[in-house]
Order: C-alpha cells, then sequence, then structure tokens
C-alpha cells in the first residue's frame, strides 16, 4: 500500500515559516546549521506580550519599540506592521488566582464580564489605539505612560518587521515598595517558563504575569519549589484560566502555605499559550522584573553581573528525575575563576539549591558559568541571580537568568546617552568570541553605528556601547556574531540613578529567534510504502 506522508518535522517548519513561530527549531535549540537541503529563513510573523508594568501612582514607563533594518535572504519584502493593543485584566481584589475551573459565575460587572472564578474581565474597547506602533526597520519608536492603570499589551508584527521585533518596557518607581527601575524585553508567547529566583519570604512581593494573545482561552497550571520540593498547595496553581486576550495577575504567596526563599516557578500552558514574567518587589531592595531562564540544559550561563554588585544570590533547580553536580566559575575580564569556598555545586532533583555569592565580582564585571563537575552526567539544569547594588537603606536589585547564546542577532533596546552598560561573555576557554554590535539610529535622530569587539575565551568583557552619532532619543543594540566566532552570550545593563538610589536593570540579549529552519520538500514530504 502506498501512501503520502507529511513528516512531523516538515509540518512544524512548514507552519513555522508561515506564521513566524520561531520557537520550532529555533537556534540554539536544534542545531544551528539547516538541515541538508535545507535553507533559514526569516520568520514572517512575531508576537510579543507586555505585562502591566505598575499600579503605583509614582510610577512612569517607557515603551520602545525596535526591529533590525537588512533584510536578509528570503525575508518578506513588503513593508510591514508591528504594534501593541491593551488587554483586559482577570484577577481579585489581591490579585489572587483567578479563573479557576469548576466554579459557577457570578455574573458580570460594569465594564466586563465575570471570569468563572467570579473576578471581573476589563475588556479593552473597539477603539483601542495601538502602542508603539512602527513604521520602519532601523529606527526605534516609543511611548510613555504614568496611569496607574497602564494595561498590559499583546501584539504581533509582520512582512519585513517581523524578524527580530523587540520591544522594551522600562519603569521608573519614585518611591514605595519596588521602587527604582523596573525593564523587562516583551516576551514571546509560550507553552511553558522556568523562573528561578522568585521569593515568598517575608518583605518581598512576587507576581507572575500570565497574558494569552490569542482568541482561544489558555489553561495554565504553576508549580512553585524550593530547597525541599514542592511548596504548592494541594491544587492551589491547578487549572488557571486565562481568557482570551486578557493577562491574570497571581500573587505567588497564595500558592503555598509557608514563607520561601530561593524558590523557582515552572509554568506550563496545558492548553493554548502565553506569555510569562514576574514581577518583585522588595521592602528594602526595591524591585524589578524577573523573565524567563533559558529552558533546562547541562549547562548554563548567566551574563553581566555588574562590577560594583554588593550582593549576589545563585538559585539553581535540577527539574529532572536526578541530581545535578555542577562546576561553578566565574568569567572575569582575565579568564574562568572559582568563586571563593564554591568550587562546585549539589543539586537535589526537583528541588533548587541557593548560594549567597556576595560581593563576587570584587569591582570588576564578571558573568557565572555552570557546567556538569568532572565525571558529571550532564542533568539539565536552569538557574537565575538576583543581584543587589548600594549599600543600606539605599540598595536597588535587578535579575540575571540564564541565558541562551546568540546564534544569529540578539537585540536591547531602549538605550539611553548615559547609563547603558553591554557585557559579553564568551563562556569556553580557547574558543574566542566576535561580534558586530550595531547602535540604531536614535528614536529623535541620529546615525547608526557599529563597532566590533573580540572576547577571549572564558572571559567577560563590559564596555559602553557605540552610539549613534549626533543621537537625540533612545537606540538600539544589535549583536551580530561574526563567521568563525566561539559561542557568546550577552546582557544589558541600563543605569538610571534617582538620587543616591542605584537604580538599575539587567536585560539578557538572547537570540531574538528571527528565523526558522526550513527543510527542503524534497526531502521530508516523501512516500513511503508499506
Amino acid at each position: 500500500m502506498k501512501r503520502t506522508i507529511l513528516s512531523l518535522t516538515a509540518a512544524v517548519a512548514a507552519l513555522a515559516a508561515v506564521t513566524g513561530v520561531a520557537a520550532v527549531a529555533a537556534p540554539g535549540e536544534g542545531g544551528t546549521k539547516a538541515p541538508a537541503g535545507g535553507s533559514r529563513l526569516p520568520v514572517q510573523r512575531s508576537t510579543l506580550v507586555c505585562p502591566a508594568p505598575s499600579s503605583s501612582e509614582v510610577a512612569d514607563t517607557a515603551y520602545t519599540a525596535f526591529a533590525p533594518s537588512g533584510a536578509a535572504a528570503g525575508a518578506d519584502t513588503k513593508k510591514g506592521t508591528a504594534q501593541l493593543l491593551p488587554t483586559g485584566t482577570v484577577a481579585d481584589s489581591h490579585g489572587n488566582p483567578a479563573g479557576k475551573g469548576g466554579k459557577d459565575a457570578k455574573g458580570k460587572g460594569k465594564g466586563g464580564a465575570a471570569d468563572s472564578g467570579g473576578a471581573q474581565t476589563t475588556v479593552p474597547p473597539a477603539d483601542s489605539k495601538p502602542v508603539v506602533p512602527l513604521q520602519a526597520a532601523g529606527k526605534p519608536v516609543t511611548a510613555r505612560t504614568d496611569s496607574a492603570d497602564a494595561p498590559a499589551l499583546t501584539g504581533s508584527a509582520d512582512g519585513v518587521l517581523a524578524p527580530g521585533w523587540t520591544v522594551q518596557q522600562t519603569t521608573s518607581i519614585a518611591a514605595g515598595a519596588g521602587r527604582g527601575l523596573q525593564g523587562l524585553s516583551c516576551t514571546a508567547p509560550d507553552t511553558q517558563f522556568w523562573f528561578p529566583g522568585v521569593s515568598t519570604a517575608a518583605g518581598r512581593t512576587d507576581y507572575v504575569h500570565l497574558t494569552n494573545p490569542d482568541p482561544v482561552p489558555a489553561v495554565v497550571d504553576l508549580d512553585l519549589r524550593g530547597k525541599d520540593g514542592s511548596l504548592t498547595d494541594s491544587g492551589g496553581g491547578e487549572d488557571i484560566t486565562v481568557p482570551p486576550h486578557t493577562t491574570v495577575p497571581v500573587l505567588l504567596s497564595t500558592l503555598t502555605g509557608g514563607s520561601a526563599d530561593g524558590a523557582a516557578l515552572h509554568v506550563t500552558a496545558r492548553s493554548g499559550r502565553i506569555g510569562a514574567a514576574v514581577q518583585a518587589a522588595d521592602a528594602d531592595t526595591g524591585g524589578d522584573w524577573l523573565p524567563p531562564a533559558a529552558d533546562p540544559a547541562p549547562e548554563a550561563v548567566l551574563p553581566g553581573i555588574p562590577a560594583d554588585a554588593t550582593d549576589v544570590q545563585l538559585v539553581a533547580i535540577a527539574p529532572g528525575d536526578a541530581d545535578a553536580d555542577l562546576k561553578v566559575q566565574l568569567a572575569t575580564p582575565t579568564g574562568l575563576i572559582n568563586p571563593a569556598g564554591l568550587d562546585s555545586l549539589h543539586v537535589k532533583s526537583g528541588m533548587t539549591a541557593t548560594v549567597d555569592l556576595k560581593d563576587v565580582t570584587k569591582g570588576e564585571p564578571g558573568s557565572l558559568v555552570l557546567t556538569p563537575s568532572d565525571g558529571g552526567s550532564g542533568v539539565p539544569v536552569t538557574a537565575a541571580l538576583r543581584v543587589v547594588r548600594g549599600k543600606g537603606d539605599k540598595r536597588e536589585m535587578a535579575f540575571i537568568p540564564a541565558t541562551r547564546p546568540i546564534e544569529a542577532r540578539g537585540t536591547a533596546a531602549d538605550n539611553r546617552a548615559k547609563g547603558s552598560t553591554l557585557t559579553l561573555v564568551a563562556p569556553e576557554k580557547g574558543k574566542d568570541a566576535k561580534v558586530k554590535v550595531t547602535a540604531s539610529a536614535g528614536s529623535d535622530g541620529g546615525t547608526a553605528a557599529t563597532k566590533t569587539y573580540t572576547v577571549r575565551g572564558g572571559t567577560t568583557l563590559a564596555v559602553q556601547p557605540p552610539q549613534p552619532s549626533g543621537l537625540k532619543g533612545s537606540y538600539a543594540l544589535t549583536v551580530e556574531p561574526q563567521s568563525g566566532s566561539g559561542p557568546v552570550h550577552a546582557a544589558r545593563t541600563l543605569a538610571l540613578p534617582q538620587g543616591g538610589l542605584p537604580a538599575f536593570t539587567i536585560q539578557p540579549l538572547p537570540d531574538d529567534r528571527g528565523s526558522v529552519l526550513v527543510p527542503t520538500a524534497g526531502q521530508d514530504l516523501s512516500l513511503l510504502t508499506r
């Protein structure tokens, strides 16, 4: 019997090429080379999710949208569009889990319908105006808001603006819990996320923001892990419904009966897809966004610890069925060293391990590199750092998650004339990295500039990045490894002091997944005979 079979690889790759779902065969996850006879093509559609920035009355938020210029081979040549629109919100007055299954609706509130747990859904008006609509590649567009009711945003880019579309959300909060600078590169929707470094300890308030960009509901499970395993109360984090085009903020302390520092949150969408990010606020050290960490892997690189960090905390988790034994190294400007008193780290299966690294950088910029211990089995792990700058009541915190390498290109938007630092790390000794860094035109004027850097294998390089000549407004940085380069990871620090407070935020630059591997039809569209 003969029949034509479309292989799963071909079907998924074809879908990726049409819809721009770059998570499929993304750089760094399925190898960087196209299969024989295949090719790498730019995505044709990208989707991003930005959570609600702040409920503070003294917050000011800047949104910066950017798409790199220069059409790659096979790119869509039409002009393209890129814009974000407001979402609705589902939450009770305390931000507790909403949309739990099995409960009857409690009626409708003014301006929106109730979700299945009785909380109100605020539906954005039909005439909602786009936020930061991008008109052309190569030049950022900005918008600002100081509203305490600023909504979450979802949107998409297509055509020539889809590959590498990036939106940065930067919020300055003048006072109160979470004061300081909070920054986040808006995330692409997916079906699972890891957040090592969350906390339910006294003085800390962590919310995970779940945002559904699609026209169908998503159902989400939340699993909170600590040093002794699961922290989630029975059923407490299960079956959270996120309605279409809606965001659900969940206070993590409602998922567990106790307090725990150095925990890890696993977010899984059992149906649909979501964007997710954690907003952390501390009574003593301010607040920031914790972005998702790279998926668990035998090695982890956490780039961009500032030279003047006064306290650094590492949280690692081994989510699988086996314990992990890790070699812990700091990539300094001169080479790889072992932090004092920490040659290795044992992480138990399904549990977190937390280490206080204190002022590990000792006045020099650095990046943390986790690899299997000698003779280790390469158990998958993921990790994040909480980084504090300043002392006493003038302290501010930010987070550095484990970050994928840049395979083709990574971008950080919203860089200012002062305060931006680019950190590049080549984690493998003997494998130097060579990258081209492009500073885009400014949002209000200026001409793009480029510079090439070489990072010696096993070291970290922290630089003041190039700036556009005649800069007005903000600009974007694009990092591109050059031919023959070794692996490279990157992060951008933005420091905007508030009086004596060293307010700052750190954004990793993973690969922007602006392209997908597409096998040829002849390779995967085959006739099989049985």
